[in-house]
């Protein structure tokens, strides 16, 4: 698994996309999919097309599952269990100004600490800002 970071609108979807024209790619909008099952049959799809699984704006894919109740975690673990290869872009949100409603707190902890974990474990981690990617691991 690959892990590309970096703020909101600085092209990281782009510099996935650039960086190997040779590979087919599915994208797969984590503000799109509102259950852990409905990513992994989207992803099921590329398997058979030997697409390579991109799962853009994961922090609004976490959002969405904690809104609904959801184990984003957990869904995430199985996920990854399923499509080791796959590249999850997320934006970084536990920058500025600390939010005041609770949820709003604990959706940007929750993201964090996923992405930590996902760091840990991805084979190569990239953070891109205006365009550029710097790997990180």
């Amino acid at each position: 698994m690959k892990l590309i970071i970096g703020g909101y609108a600085q092209g990281k979807l782009t510099y996935v996309l650039g960086q190997d024209r040779q590979k087919t790619y599915r994208v797969l909008d984590g503000d799109c999919l509102r259950d852990g099952d409905a990513l992994a049959e989207e992803a099921e799809k590329s398997v058979k097309n030997r697409e390579t699984v991109i799962v853009n704006h994961f922090h609004l894919w976490v959002r969405n599952r904690l809104e609904a109740g959801g184990d984003p975690e957990r869904e995430v673990e199985k996920f990854l269990d399923r499509f080791p290869d796959c590249v999850i872009i997320c934006d970084e949100v536990g920058n500025g100004i600390v939010p005041v409603e609770a949820f709003e707190r604990a959706y940007r902890e929750q993201t964090g600490r996923m992405v930590i974990r996902l760091a840990k474990e991805a084979e190569k981690v990239v953070r891109v800002v205006c365009g550029i990617g710097q790997r990180i691991k």
